[in-house]
């Protein structure tokens, strides 16, 4: 007896297209029926209420509030806008003499600084206490001015 030569993912895949093919006869069917049902312009409205939620009924007018367009912030503060002391103090995290370089943990912020033996006052090891200044460098946040605490 020979074999049919259907095997059962062509039988599956006709399947999947005849049923998409039926399911796109009912929604055609659908969007003629309710053409005739056109919606009016307040139904296609949307309110916002009070608390800024999307609803169907318009807000109460005796709950609106007004605001002046200077009150009405719509960017994140810059950088130097936040207020940050000058001089800041952090615990050396890692630092390589050979390679001239490390890294110092705020102790306020808990901020990773990036740090070159060319803005060091003197030498430092890991786990110095010391007080620095933070710029911004091409990469991120520099430690500059940095100083051992004497203690």
């Amino acid at each position: 007896m020979a074999r049919s030569q259907e095997t059962f993912n062509k039988k599956e895949r006709e399947k999947q297209r005849i049923k998409k093919q039926q399911d796109k006869q009912e929604k055609m069917k659908e969007r003629k029926n309710n053409k005739d049902k056109v919606k009016s312009l307040d139904d296609m409205i949307a309110y916002l209420d009070e608390n800024g939620n999307i609803t169907s009924t318009p807000p109460d007018p005796r709950k609106r509030r007004s605001f002046s367009a200077e009150e009405i912030q719509i960017s994140v503060p810059k950088q130097e806008d936040r207020a940050q002391p000058a001089e800041r103090t952090g615990k050396v995290a890692f630092f390589n003499d050979h390679k001239g370089f490390g890294f110092i943990n705020d102790t306020e912020t808990h901020e990773r600084l990036f740090v070159h033996v060319n803005d060091l006052s003197g030498p430092i090891k890991e786990n110095d206490l010391v007080t620095f200044e933070a710029a911004k460098g091409p990469k991120g946040p520099v430690a500059v001015n940095v100083q051992v605490v004497k203690g």
